[in-house]
């Protein structure tokens, strides 16, 4: 019986990988299950596998590419893709899909609390707490009747942008191409392009879109100063959409209000970067996901054990990359 050979790299208790294994059976084939961390998976174990479930290192698969690896599929257990989409990663016939999905609730719910956190001046309050200093820091807005401007509405923006809505405000949603109705929760929906059109409204501005070529800097000083004297801006997607150079610029001359960011160029922001010492820019390190909420982790496993059910089975895959787009 022909053999399907799968590397486990997802941190899986038991009940997880019985999970898998079952959701594995009934196909034409045997599925031989290895399991490896994130910090001992090697190039060789790449090598002997058909199948990956995680977010294997993509030097660690460039090397084992090298070596003669001939991945089948990969499933990652991030929703974002760009690191894998470069051709010298992947071969042109492996199927790669990720983990849309997972994330809405955690990065939405984080953006939401960096939004409050900003307009309430919670960063500056927090920096007086440790210098016990009891002083006003200065007005806020409120997000009942701001205008919101969310930047992708895939599963992440579009639930930050419901939420908003619940809260009062006016969310204009931008997103790459226009399909289907407008959902209830937006008042306007556009497209990227008109996005030097819609800044100058809004209030708040956030962004979810995904890496690529297409965002890198896609929010650049020309494009700050487009935005509305004392708004907000949020980035919970890629560090590299806004350029670093015309963030301090606008923040230092106070034309923004302040910025939150769960994403920085570079990553890991570097320990004596001024955005540290901004009193108007809340910073986490790309907490926003990960598996700290622990029902996303039970979603990515939900994720790969369904795609695994339908690949062994012949079945539809979900979540399928487009490689060219890098999501």
């Amino acid at each position: 019986m022909e053999q399907i050979r799968i590397l486990s790299v997802l941190p899986l208790e038991q009940r997880h990988k019985d999970y898998l294994e079952k959701q594995a059976q009934g196909g034409k084939a045997e599925c031989v299950f290895t399991y490896r961390s994130y910090e001992s998976v090697t190039p060789e174990d790449v090598r002997n596998a058909d199948v990956l479930l995680g977010n294997v290192s993509p030097a660690i698969i460039r090397k084992a590419r090298e070596e003669g690896a001939d991945l089948k599929w990969v499933q990652l257990n991030s929703a974002g893709a760009d690191a894998y989409a470069p051709a010298d990663v992947l071969g042109a016939d492996t199927i790669l899909t990720c983990s849309s999905g997972a994330y809405g609730v955690s990065v939405a719910e984080h953006m939401l609390a960096m939004t409050m956190a900003l307009i309430r001046r919670f960063g500056q309050y927090g920096r007086q707490q440790v210098n016990h200093e009891w002083k006003v820091a200065g007005s806020v807005t409120s997000i009942e009747e701001s205008t919101v401007l969310v930047l992708g509405l895939g599963d992440i923006g579009g639930r930050y942008a419901r939420m908003c809505h619940a809260l009062g405000a006016s969310v204009i949603g931008v997103r790459r191409t226009l399909h289907g109705e407008k959902p209830e929760y937006l008042a306007q929906q556009h497209t990227i392009d008109e996005l030097d059109e819609l800044l100058p409204r809004a209030d708040i501005v956030a962004m979810v879109l995904p890496g690529g070529d297409t965002t890198r800097h896609i929010l650049d000083e020309r494009r700050m100063r487009l935005m509305k004297k004392g708004a907000y801006l949020i980035n919970d997607g890629r560090g590299n959409a806004i350029d670093p150079a015309g963030l301090k610029a606008v923040l230092k001359d106070g034309h923004l209000g302040g910025a939150g960011l769960d994403v920085t160029e570079p990553e890991p922001l570097p320990a004596d970067d001024e955005l540290w010492d901004m009193d108007n820019v809340i910073i986490t390190p790309h907490i926003a996901g990960q598996f700290l909420l622990a029902s996303t982790f039970e979603k990515i496993v939900k994720i790969a054990g369904e795609n695994l059910h339908a690949y062994v089975t012949g079945g539809e895959l979900r979540h399928v990359v487009n490689r060219r787009a890098g999501y």
